[in-house]
């Protein structure tokens, strides 16, 4: 059985710092939901104190967001804690689970999530659903209603997917008009590619706007973050191997994404694999390369407002984008810079939102308890809520869908307000 980080835990001081920044603390106010508490939690289960029953739960409940460690004084790893916890969890759970439920699992993690293909079907299947009048005549006939409470709900706020047509008309290399300034590979993400084909497109586009030549390498795969959540972790190594040796047959100069949660998974390659001699630095080397799509948009002054938007706007940063990648100025930065944007700083900005990779269907009614309260930081005003992580989407759509603020409030990726500022459209012409 994996062995729980115990030397980690022994850095805590308990002083509490951390409590402030914790949203399911904030909700449940109690010590175990805690990131002071989950770590004596770890601690006393260690040491045999506590069975891994009792630990499972507020690890469980835990988002991951790790707003923690950006307020602890002590740089506590609490990430790292919550990553060898879920990991000797996972096993041990899988030692007492039954064999029919560990190959769904399996089966879900290892043959569905990393397929470009399974992902590319799934989302061939939402299209059908959603242009044959299937949605439309399950919503009418209120068959959606008898999915469970996190399916149900997201149902309805579903983007609409992309035709097979257009997914197979995208370029796998786009070069500008003049001499290209960086020879970029962009990471297309499962979550992205699947149900957010729209905003992957535009990110080609302004990469090649902004003087890049952009390459999007097929043999690619999922970066391993939910595997990596899920405990999984040497499922997350593999994919991580398969990633670094992907993208390092291409002399490139970034490697881009527009996930903050896939963005974080990419930039901590390096710790995943730190005891791998062989594959070490090589995981650095990649890291070194990754970049936030707003970053290398800042850098290459890429030339905005074309279109003057007019909107008055808020932005709900990406917890993983922020405390992990450390990318908090640049997104800002290109908001401020959209001429007609009337920028309008979201109260609590720095809270999760609920969302936590697949957190929002698992623990659905937890996620909503702090979405609700996410949701009050939105002035009365604001006419459209921009995020830069699938999960955030999605979270905010269902927010903006629970208040009933639809008519009134729009949900965008950074990109797609970007792409309009730049006159870019896409057709499935």
């Amino acid at each position: 059985m994996n062995s729980l980080p115990y030397d980690e835990t022994i850095q805590c001081v308990q002083c509490g710092y951390c409590l402030p920044a914790c949203p399911t603390y904030l909700s449940k106010r109690t010590e175990t939901h805690s990131p002071r508490g989950r770590i004596n939690l770890v601690k006393l289960a260690a040491e045999g104190v506590i069975s891994y029953d009792e630990l499972k739960e507020p690890i469980d409940l835990c988002l991951g967001c790790r707003a923690c460690e950006t307020a602890c004084p002590s740089g506590v790893k609490y990430g790292k804690i919550l990553e060898e916890t879920r990991e000797a969890l996972y096993h041990n759970h899988r030692e007492n689970s039954s064999l029919p439920f560990q190959r769904t699992q399996d089966l879900l993690f290892r043959k569905v999530i990393p397929s470009s293909k399974q992902i590319t079907r799934g989302a061939n299947l939402l299209w059908f659903y959603q242009s044959s009048g299937l949605q439309k005549l399950a919503r009418k006939t209120k068959l959606t209603d008898v999915l469970p409470g996190s399916l149900s709900s997201f149902e309805k706020i579903l983007p609409e997917a992309a035709s097979p047509a257009k997914r197979k008309k995208r370029a796998a290399v786009l070069k500008p008009s003049t001499s290209p300034k960086w020879k970029i590979a962009f990471f297309t993400g499962c979550i992205m590619d699947g149900l957010f084909e729209k905003v992957n497109s535009l990110s080609l586009e302004l990469l090649k706007l902004a003087g890049c030549e952009v390459h999007v390498i097929p043999e690619q795969t999922c970066c391993g973050a939910l595997h990596a959540h899920s405990g999984r972790k040497q499922d997350a190594i593999q994919l991580a191997k398969k990633n670094i040796a992907a993208f390092e047959e291409m002399d490139i100069d970034y490697i881009v994404n527009n996930a903050g949660g896939c963005g974080a998974m990419l930039a901590e390659y390096d710790k995943l694999l730190e005891n791998d001699e062989e594959w070490a630095e090589r995981a650095h080397a990649f890291v070194q390369k990754t970049r936030d799509i707003s970053q290398i948009l800042v850098q290459c002054e890429l030339p905005l407002g074309n279109v003057e938007m007019d909107r008055k706007v808020t932005y709900q940063p990406s917890c993983h984008m922020t405390n992990v990648q450390g990318v908090v100025d640049e997104p800002l930065q290109l908001l401020e810079s959209i001429p007609g944007v009337i920028f309008k700083p979201l109260s609590k900005a720095e809270m999760c939102c609920g969302s936590a990779g697949i957190y929002n269907l698992v623990h659905f009614h937890e996620s909503m308890k702090i979405l609700d309260e996410k949701m009050k930081g939105v002035e009365q005003d604001v006419e459209m809520i921009v995020t830069t992580n699938p999960g955030c989407l999605l979270q905010m759509r269902l927010g903006v869908h629970r208040e009933k603020l639809e008519e009134k409030i729009e949900v965008v990726h950074l990109v797609e307000l970007i792409a309009a500022s730049c006159g870019l459209t896409l057709t499935d012409e």
